[in-house]
């Protein structure tokens, strides 16, 4: 069984998947969405679900530093509604404050071009919030 680890943003989705014992996160890519046109990039999922056979989501849920939910945080909220309601498996609301930042700071430590930061910082923050969970959960 693997677990899939999404990084949840207005024009992009980050997506991670664990390895099938459940031990670490891998990076798979980014999906462009665009929430205004209600376009949540869910036939990809779909496709991704079936091609490492998930049973489980990990969705980041960016809430504020002083703990209360905003706006992304609630549409996090709703994005994994669509996921329960679609695929009936466990979705985990995993707090991912700091993921994004840290994932770039990673990043430029790794003298990665802002270019290129810009195409990956999706994944990288759905690989650390699905390894923060995977984490958690083997201890």
């Amino acid at each position: 069984m693997r677990i899939m680890g999404l990084d949840v943003g207005s024009r992009t989705v980050g997506v991670a998947i664990s390895d099938a014992m459940g031990w670490t996160a891998q990076g798979i890519e980014t999906i462009k969405i665009n929430e205004d046109e209600l376009n949540f990039g869910l036939d990809r999922i779909d496709e991704l679900v079936k091609q490492h056979e998930v049973k489980e989501f990990v969705v980041g849920f960016p809430k504020n530093m002083n703990n209360t939910i905003g706006p992304r945080a609630e549409a996090s909220e709703r994005y994994a509604k669509l996921l329960t309601d679609k695929y009936h498996f466990p979705v985990t609301m995993w707090d991912e404050r700091l993921t994004t930042m840290a994932a770039e700071r990673m990043l430029i430590d790794a003298d990665v071009s802002r270019k290129k930061r810009k195409q990956v910082i999706d994944k990288m923050a759905a690989v650390m919030i699905l390894q923060g969970y995977l984490d958690r959960k083997n201890r």
